[in-house]
């Protein structure tokens, strides 16, 4: 339901239907554990967490082999914090084993092609290939604690190939399907990987992508590397004495059900390299209790999600919620939807069309894609193809209101909530989230997800509470990464150095008087005009309310009297004058926080998780070094930037 009062824009509200409320997982825990309302759950979480999470696993029926004997063990400090302490178990007990038993006809994965091609399996069909593989494995030499790198699109195989890992201890190293050899051998290098799982290829926009010579160029600079298992396209695929034919090892050991190894709570299950656009990236450790129960507690309180759904999220596997999608469902006993290619191919009805065959209920994406669709004549759904849907997900980057408008009346028919998330791979999940019984603001979020203990601060490390500031995290929190892959001092530099024993996640927040949180975008990007501290997603929201302006990105650079300006670069829908454009934004942010220069581009760069790098834009302005650029979605677009900004010159 939608309201709107007088004056629009932020003052509009939708209310969600009695019934999201009444039947939602968050209202059943509160009335379950006798609470009052969210902000009550939210305290409770923080201040009695050895209640809280016991009951989260409850929640998840997770098994244990040795039981812990306490929820969280702070002694070595905030930073080393340790989970659920001496016990033993291995996330395929509660992911996978336990669905096969009771459920094992229930469906586990539905999966097409861009080629049109479609695949199913249940719990008990997972559960024996997942064996299968997981002793193929063993015949390759893959113990536990050893590292497997996966360098595979968004296919069936992903599936099976992550739990098979986790089933005999190894350590998962998801890469993204996208990237060059020199971005993934310095992956599969820092973290010593001994095997690679890939495949021949993928489709995508009507074209085969060569994945094998990729990875062939991969392996050569990375020496560690003893074999890689192949998926092929059919059973013909390559095999030789370095390469196994994913298929041929699963035959060897059909029937096979080699034991589950035992792990420790803070043994490590994956490390997830951040795709960061400067430095070295950073793995990120995570363990085969901090970062399931994160993901599914998240997809518990904040999407909502029970054991019917099937949940879609716009991903590849090398990004965070990749993972986050496998474990989650898995742990909640739902569906994982799944497609390989292009949403947009060939033509944006794809998407929708593949949400309505497989009745996909839980649906996420980025902000990007709600924008790319917008342009398309053929971007909106149809109502039948949508029908199924009843929660719309999105994370990766802020909202401007124009697309967060459409997302909720395009797709979601004003019936469905969108549940804003925003956290990281740091994290497991999210800090901030949305929740389906409350009431929405456009681009908002509600306030921090049960258990996390978010903050505002100012640079000298006093909380605020009414003005913009740093997120902060101010007590441990379950997700957190253990550390960076064999670099704990920067670990510790990037997270916990800022202020005592409080985490420092990067982001400019604020708070408005009604309690909701608004992510401005990163810490480091914000501007400081004339003393007048801004987030670059404030000036480029007002840019993007130009009908003309379809994306932008706005950047700090230095000014001889007011210390830093915002420059803007823009894509257009049509032409206009870069004069048009500067009247439209000193009418909504007044003189003085214009841009100083608006720059026209064809495309703005972006991270793997669809964010746009804004500090890579900045050094192109400044014309300084751009650092290791391999990483970016798009790293052509900064060629034609850097002629633009020349030219304009």
């Amino acid at each position: 339901m939608l309201q709107t009062n007088e004056g629009g824009g932020d003052q509009s509200i939708w209310y969600p239907p009695q019934h999201y409320i009444d039947e939602a997982n968050i209202t059943q825990f509160i009335n379950k554990h006798n609470l009052a309302s969210l902000a009550d759950l939210q305290q409770q979480a923080l201040e009695d967490p050895e209640w809280f999470y016991p009951a989260v696993l409850e929640q998840l029926a997770f098994k244990w082999q040795t039981p812990f004997q306490h929820v969280k063990d702070t002694t070595q400090g905030t930073p080393w914090t340790k989970w659920f302490t001496e016990g033993e178990t291995n996330i395929v007990l509660s992911a996978i084993e336990q669905h096969a038993i009771r459920n094992g006809d229930h469906v586990a994965l539905t999966w097409e092609g861009e080629d049109g091609s479609r695949a199913s399996k249940t719990y008990e069909q997972l559960w024996d290939e997942i064996n299968e593989l997981a002793a193929g494995l063993k015949e390759l030499g893959i113990t536990k604690g050893e590292t497997v790198g996966l360098y595979l699109s968004p296919i069936p195989e992903v599936q099976t190939a992550f739990f098979a890992c986790a089933q005999i201890g190894a350590v998962v190293v998801p890469i993204f399907s996208g990237y060059e050899a020199d971005a993934i051998a310095t992956r599969l290098h820092d973290c010593e990987a001994k095997l690679l799982i890939t495949a021949e290829g993928s489709y995508r926009k009507g074209k085969w992508l060569d994945m094998k010579t990729v990875a062939d160029r991969a392996i050569q600079q990375t020496p560690a590397i003893e074999r890689s298992i192949m998926v092929t396209r059919s059973e013909e695929g390559p095999q030789d004495s370095f390469y196994v034919n994913y298929q041929h090892l699963l035959q060897r050991h059909r029937g096979a059900r080699p034991a589950t190894t035992l792990m420790k709570t803070d043994d490590p299950l994956l490390i997830l390299y951040t795709s960061g656009t400067t430095g070295k990236p950073k793995g990120t450790v995570h363990s085969h209790t901090t970062f399931p129960v994160k993901a599914a507690l998240d997809m518990f309180f904040c999407f909502d999600v029970k054991k019917h759904d099937r949940v879609f999220w716009m991903t590849d596997f090398g990004w965070m919620m990749g993972p986050w999608l496998l474990l989650g469902t898995a742990l909640h006993g739902a569906s994982l939807a799944m497609f390989e290619g292009s949403p947009d191919y060939p033509d944006c009805q794809r998407l929708w069309q593949f949400v309505s065959h497989h009745q996909v209920t839980v649906f996420g994406v980025a902000p990007t894609l709600i924008r790319l669709f917008m342009q398309d004549q053929q971007g909106e759904p149809a109502e039948a193809d949508v029908v199924s849907l009843r929660i719309l997900g999105s994370t990766g980057e802020a909202w401007n209101e124009e697309a967060w408008w459409w997302y909720l009346q395009k797709v979601g028919k004003n019936r469905r909530p969108i549940i804003n998330y925003s956290g990281g791979t740091e994290v497991s999940g999210g800090i901030l989230g949305t929740f389906p019984t409350h009431p929405l603001k456009s681009t908002a979020f509600h306030g921090p997800i049960p258990g996390m203990d978010a903050r505002v601060m100012e640079h000298s490390g006093y909380e605020v509470h009414d003005e913009q500031g740093d997120l902060a995290i101010g007590q441990p929190f379950l997700g957190a990464t253990l550390t960076f892959w064999k670099d704990s001092q920067r670990y510790l530099d990037t997270y916990w150095n800022t202020w005592t024993d409080l985490w420092h996640h990067g982001d400019l927040v604020k708070v408005d008087a009604d309690g909701y949180w608004y992510i401005l975008g990163r810490s480091d990007d914000t501007l400081k005009v004339a003393g007048k501290r801004i987030g670059p997603s404030e000036i480029e929201a007002a840019l993007l309310k130009h009908p003309s302006v379809s994306q932008a990105a706005v950047i700090g650079v230095p000014h001889a009297i007011k210390g830093e300006v915002p420059v803007a670069f823009i894509t257009l829908r049509s032409m206009i004058t870069g004069a048009d454009i500067r009247d439209h934004a000193r009418k909504r942010l007044g003189k003085s926080l214009q841009p100083k220069e608006i720059v026209p581009v064809s495309d703005l760069p972006r991270t793997q998780s669809g964010k746009i790098a804004r500090r890579i834009i900045r050094k192109a302005y400044l014309n300084d070094d751009l650092g290791d650029i391999s990483t970016l979605q798009n790293p052509s677009v900064l060629k034609e930037m850097r002629q633009t900004i020349i030219s304009s010159f």
